[in-house]
């Protein structure tokens, strides 16, 4: 059931819910959430500041949460991302406030902050204390005065259009980011945006007045929710949702902000799993491979370790028509194309060294450096690059907001001190929800579930709802018997 459009496609469970990004056919971006875990950023607490690191010009600050979360001095002295570079400029210019965090904030200092970046491997929460609250068209900083407009509108005409509008209507003290969806909206929906988020606004600060530290006060839309109003735009041809409660939901939530989409809403009602229908689940298995190939029989190797990713080029069964220095660019060029991609599926962030196959031709080297610069420009996420050695490497950066697939869906492995990476136990619990809801209802009264020790300890305490649930909705009993000899993905169902 492959397709041309570009389409967003939604499946949720009582226990989590999956998105995926369809472009011609092929996933490209994919976003989990589990009920038990559900991400932080955007949040806005409450918090104390527990201590000032003078020397990393930091802070940490509790705000309710398993670890303490970090502050830097650049968190609460700029907070914009996607500012036009004139205004870049202009700030830093401007901006004579003190450069050093003991000069800003102190221990025991209550402030309000807003989660910028989730938690990731044992690091805390990266905060910021300039608060922003998107909207369908801006994002709202109530306590940064100025108004900026994201560089993805190209045409000065509209650019001033769209400043001369915010700036008439905005009240003092109040700054706004015109967001690229903005483009040709009228000023009544504009005006609209903003006194919506200046409400959400005077109720956040409601809530402050009225709750103790550490806490939170203001909490992210839901990943769905969220999906819709930041990337459901007029170049998605359709969205479509495997579940009518979540249909409903999402469909309100439409109607009320974008009702000129809600004819793109669609209801998926067709027997087998939304994400098999699409061939989403063998791409989701795939893009957990270390090893991809490339259509002319090269392959590319990703290993993503914690300080940064390392992916090799090799030309593997490819060995060309004409000469070498042939074979290696062609292979090259076809390796930057999915090398993007995968970034960009995989959400690998941070520091990035990629070794291409070595070219001994200046010419040839700067071929694939241009190649891969371009492709980059289709990439959302902030990159740098750098140029391309003699040997062939670049080394790169792109910026980390969320945990990448791997981590999202996998853990260390218990089998070889965490040298590798295997599924996840609640990832695993998952795939048999799914497996069990498609095999249920071919069976008389009940069934057999052979797991690892760990998957069904999981079962059979913390993840024993999800067992219920099954229970509940098939009629059918489900027993779990736990198999020392399994491996942890492994599982049966007799």
């Amino acid at each position: 059931m492959k397709s041309n459009k570009t389409e967003i496609i939604i499946d949720t469970n009582p226990f989590e819910r999956r998105i995926a990004l369809v472009e011609q056919g092929r996933l490209v971006e994919f976003y989990v959430e589990r009920n038990k875990d559900r991400g932080i950023t955007g949040n806005i607490y409450k918090g104390k500041v527990v201590r000032v690191l003078p020397g990393m010009q930091s802070a940490f600050v509790e705000i309710g949460l398993q670890r303490t979360s970090f502050l830097h001095v650049s968190d609460i002295k700029g907070p914009f991302d996607d500012l036009d570079e004139e205004e870049e400029e202009k700030e830093k210019e401007r901006d004579r406030r003190p450069s050093r965090i003991q000069d800003v904030i102190k221990e025991g200092q209550e402030v309000m902050v807003q989660a910028a970046k989730e938690p990731i491997g044992t690091k805390g929460a990266r905060v910021t204390s300039y608060i922003s609250l998107p909207g369908r068209y801006l994002v709202f900083m109530p306590t940064y005065d100025k108004v900026a407009i994201s560089r993805r509108i190209s045409s000065d005409k509209e650019r001033r259009r769209l400043r001369d509008i915010v700036s008439s209507v905005r009240k003092d003290g109040y700054g706004y980011i015109i967001r690229t969806v903005c483009e040709g909206m009228g000023k009544d929906e504009i005006q609209a945006d903003m006194y919506f988020l200046e409400k959400l606004w005077d109720s956040i600060l409601k809530k402050k007045s009225e709750t103790k530290t550490p806490a939170l006060i203001y909490e992210e839309l839901d990943l769905t929710l969220r999906t819709i109003r930041d990337s459901f735009t007029s170049d998605i041809e359709r969205l479509v949702i495997a579940s009518r409660e979540e249909f409903e939901r999402a469909s309100r939530f439409i109607e009320e902000f974008m009702p000129h989409l809600s004819g793109r809403v669609e209801l998926y009602e067709g027997e087998e799993d939304v994400f098999d229908a699409h061939g989403i689940e063998i791409e989701l298995a795939d893009a957990l491979e270390r090893k991809v190939w490339l259509r002319s029989g090269g392959h590319i190797v990703l290993d993503q370790m914690e300080a940064l990713t390392a992916i090799d080029v090799n030309t593997g069964k490819y060995v060309g028509k004409k000469s070498s220095d042939e074979t290696i660019l062609k292979t090259n060029l076809e390796a930057v194309k999915e090398v993007v991609y995968q970034l960009r599926l995989r959400n690998i962030g941070g520091i990035i060294v990629i070794d291409f196959i070595d070219m001994a031709k200046a010419a040839d080297r700067e071929k694939v450096y241009n190649a891969l610069k371009e492709a980059l420009k289709e990439d959302k996420a902030r990159t740098n690059i750098l140029k391309i050695s003699e040997l062939g490497i670049v080394e790169m950066t792109r910026k980390r907001t969320r945990e990448s697939l791997a981590q999202s869906l996998c853990e260390p492995c218990p089998y070889c001190d965490g040298n590798s990476i295997v599924k996840a136990r609640d990832t695993i619990i998952m795939d048999i929800y799914r497996e069990l809801l498609k095999e249920l209802p071919s069976r008389k009264k009940k069934v057999l579930l052979y797991v690892s020790p760990s998957v069904g300890e999981e079962l059979i305490s913390a993840q024993a709802s999800v067992i219920e649930e099954l229970e509940r909705r098939t009629g059918k009993k489900v027993i779990v018997k736990p198999v020392e000899r399994f491996h942890q993905e492994r599982y049966e169902i007799a």
